[in-house]
């Protein structure tokens, strides 16, 4: 395909356009991110400062496949700099007082908000997602600082009653220290509020590694937090590619300054970094990969069923740790519930350049992403699954949403985390039947169910194996609630009033010698 750019500056804002010919009708016109310059950053940001690496990498349009920036490839030493000024924010960053450090947080709120736009367009261009969903996200992120905000001034220790009159009991709540924040493509500006929140809000500081795919939106956040006052040193950002990612890894979870660890990511890099984590016995916060189950039971309410399956699934083009993977339908709805799940992506589903305002769907991360969909899709037929809506790989890294019927236990889709638009239906008979084919994973992050009937909605809720579980509702994630998982999803918490807990040692204090 034949393109050129053309990048210019207006009245302080960076537009790059890119000129498409020669690529699907969708992508067969100009793609413009038009964003204020200042937040379109691509150097590291370490200490306050904006800082260049020995090379560079580029950062692609999912869609298109062109490159939109070039971002400083950061190794270890610009990692192990980032450390060292982390260190020493430190100690100046939780001596303020809860109150100055919630001011700092709610002003950083108040300009994501007020740039959510330009924010959007930056998650839109670098991952692929629609501008709308983008818009979503900003949101959702921005919504993780105004909680910590006002979570920093309730973290609250304990006067314990002693065994003697001679003494009290205190227990102290204190930061941990620097903190390793690694965080993941899918949601590139929220995965690292939801982290950093905490983690600023007690008096932590942090170095961000985000994700090669998605650098921008972490450093749209870096030129905030300076505007809203955060100290240098406190919040530092080290972008790098692939190639070096295993090597800055492994120096953030090694090295004796870091503390703490927080990682959102599959279960096989989490295990990496917890062996990793284990040489210095760091604290850890492993948010780590999902296949949720999504059942739907005779009693259901059919409609709601099948919005619901349609937010769970095709959000981000199914690229969600909580999206639902694994279709279990009940005998009795199953043909109903098909029926007009199909009719509902025939109507509500529209693949293309995530800019364009009618976009629903818009493309995988990379062409790895659709390749996996295909082979699971392969697998499936080849086993004796068909194919009801999609199930084609379109250009580049795009895929058809698609919807398979007749699908059995063994099919890869039910074994392992899709991470696209793949809706595979089984068809059980019993509730016993559903609920041990949804706990039969090694994983446990969310799961859903669709029920009517009150008793089954206790016993089910209770007996899945996942942290997060939603009842006649496909869209759970949100501030107020933890989000985490079980098994090999993961350890700790994140968001909610236990988020914080996260980041914070207990000390106890014994003060003895008194008169009373």
């Amino acid at each position: 395909a034949f393109q050129c750019f053309i990048l210019y500056l207006s009245r302080g804002r960076c537009i790059l356009q890119q000129v498409f010919s020669g690529l699907p009708i969708m992508l067969q016109r100009p793609y413009s991110l038009d964003v204020s310059a200042q937040l379109l950053r691509t150097e590291a940001f370490i200490e306050g400062r904006w800082v260049s690496a020995t090379s560079t990498f580029p950062v692609f349009d999912p869609a298109t496949g062109e490159e939109i920036a070039k971002v400083s490839d950061c190794g270890t030493k610009e990692a192990q700099d980032a450390v060292n000024a982390a260190y020493k924010a430190f100690y100046l960053w939780k001596s303020q007082t809860a109150k100055e450090r919630s001011i700092l947080l709610r002003k950083w709120f108040n300009l994501i908000n007020e740039h959510k736009e330009d924010l959007a367009k930056l998650i839109t261009a670098e991952s692929g997602k629609p501008m709308k969903e983008s818009v979503g996200e900003m949101t959702y992120s921005a919504s993780f600082l105004e909680w910590f905000s006002e979570e920093a001034r309730r973290v609250y220790g304990d006067i314990v009653a002693p065994p003697a009159k001679d003494r009290k009991i205190l227990l102290l709540k204190q930061p941990v220290g620097v903190a390793s924040i690694i965080t993941p493509w899918n949601f590139p500006s929220a995965m690292i509020t939801r982290k950093v929140g905490a983690a600023l809000a007690v008096g932590c500081t942090v170095v961000v590694k985000p994700a090669e795919d998605t650098p921008l939106s972490a450093l749209a956040l870096a030129e905030l937090s300076v505007q809203a006052g955060i100290p240098p040193g406190v919040f530092n950002v080290v972008p790098c590619s692939r190639e070096k990612t295993p090597a800055v890894g492994e120096l953030l979870c090694t090295d004796p300054l870091v503390a703490k660890i927080s990682f959102t990511g599959s279960t096989a890099t989490g295990k990496v970094l917890l062996r990793h984590a284990a040489g210095t016995v760091k604290r850890v916060s492993m948010e780590l990969g999902g296949h949720a189950p999504f059942i739907v039971f005779d009693s259901a309410e059919v409609d709601k069923a099948v919005a619901g399956a349609m937010a769970s699934k095709f959000r981000n083009s199914g690229q969600t740790c909580v999206c639902s993977n694994r279709f279990l339908v009940q005998s009795g709805i199953h043909d109903a519930f098909m029926e007009k799940l199909a009719k509902a992506m025939d109507a509500e589903l529209k693949v293309g350049h995530g800019s364009e305002p009618t976009t629903t769907q818009g493309p995988l991360i990379n062409t790895r992403a659709a390749e996996k969909v295909e082979n699971q899709i392969a697998d499936a037929v080849a086993q004796g699954a068909v194919i009801v809506r999609g199930g084609k790989r379109l250009e580049g890294s795009f895929m058809q949403p698609t919807l398979l019927s007749s699908v059995n236990t063994d099919m890869l889709c039910m074994r392992e985390e899709t991470f696209g638009p793949l809706i595979p239906v089984v068809k059980f008979n019993t509730e016993q039947e559903a609920l041990a084919i949804a706990n039969a994973s090694p994983v446990g992050l969310a799961g859903y169910f669709y029920s009517r009937d009150i008793s089954q909605i206790w016993r089910v809720a209770e007996q899945m194996e996942v942290g997060m579980v939603g009842v006649n509702e496909g869209l759970i994630s949100t501030t107020e609630a933890s989000f985490g998982g079980i098994k090999q999803s993961g350890l700790g918490r994140e968001g909610s009033k236990y988020g914080i807990d996260e980041y914070l040692e207990i000390k106890y204090m014994c003060l003895g010698g008194l008169s009373l």
